[in-house]
């Protein structure tokens, strides 16, 4: 058996949310110095479940306060304190981002997974956005692969100009086939993660995610050198980036602005 010091030194990593409670309970059992809950509220609320006890690093792209992971941004409370990006709230920059880009596209579409708690918001502050501009926003789903291919031909059938696709895991492990799809029918589309222009997709802008994982990883070790969670603010990540695939946008035709290009922090040749 592993000593106290041993155990005070064991970091352990909870990502995912398919097979989250065998993994949080053997976490437990193992008795670990701090759990890092990444990978969405879905870990950090298992974790949570599973201990009341250990300390808990979450990340998260939500409000904590709203999904009920601390009890107040500057003094958390409990076991649980992490970093949050609040990315679901960067969807109206994401449009006139778009629209910046294409201003000739009049219907913009919004893709989505409704499993997701996060993306609850999205539609109603986007509608409110796209009208304040007008433009006309439809609103699609999916949490298949089949339902995305569902959600493209209904952009097809409604003359969609552009596309904002939500912030979520299910959208960034589906990336190729949604870049695949929108280069196959000329939708300029904009994503949340820096994966997705990697990948070929034409522009993203969100929060870093490296910078965001940088500060839980401080928070983390704040704890393992004594710091106590329940007084540990919430570590809000501020640190955007916009990204540009010129390559993508000349597969589309499209010319981007030199005032767009000027505010990108990378440009892919």
């Amino acid at each position: 058996m592993a000593s106290h010091i041993e155990r005070r030194k064991f970091l352990a990593t909870l990502g995912g949310a398919a097979t989250t409670w065998p993994l949080a309970a053997d976490l437990v059992r193992r008795r670990v110095a701090v759990i890092a809950a990444t990978g969405g509220n879905n870990s950090a609320l298992v974790a949570m479940q599973a201990t009341s006890t250990i300390p808990i690093v979450f990340t998260s792209s939500d409000n904590p306060v709203e999904r009920g992971l601390v009890a107040s941004i500057n003094r958390p409370g409990g076991n649980v304190t992490g970093v949050s990006w609040f990315s679901a709230e960067l969807g109206p920059k994401r449009l006139g981002l778009l629209h910046e880009l294409v201003p000739n596209a009049t219907i913009v579409a919004l893709l989505i997974n409704p499993n997701n708690p996060e993306s609850a918001r999205q539609p109603a502050e986007l509608q409110n956005a796209a009208g304040a501009i007008g433009l006309q926003l439809i609103v699609l789903t999916a949490t298949t692969a089949g339902d995305i291919d569902t959600a493209f031909t209904a952009m097809v059938q409604n003359r969609v100009g552009a596309l904002l696709v939500g912030s979520d895991p299910f959208f960034a492990n589906r990336r190729e086939q949604l870049i695949a799809l929108a280069a196959q029918h000329a939708i300029p589309t904009i994503y949340a993660g820096r994966e997705m222009a990697g990948a070929g997709g034409l522009m993203i802008y969100g929060n870093s995610l490296a910078d965001a994982y940088r500060r839980a990883g401080i928070h983390t070790g704040r704890i393992l050198k004594g710091a106590n969670p329940s007084e540990l603010p919430v570590d809000q990540a501020t640190k955007f980036e916009l990204i540009i695939n010129l390559s993508t946008a000349k597969a589309l035709s499209l010319t981007v602005p030199d005032t767009l290009l000027a505010r990108a922090d990378e440009v892919i040749e």
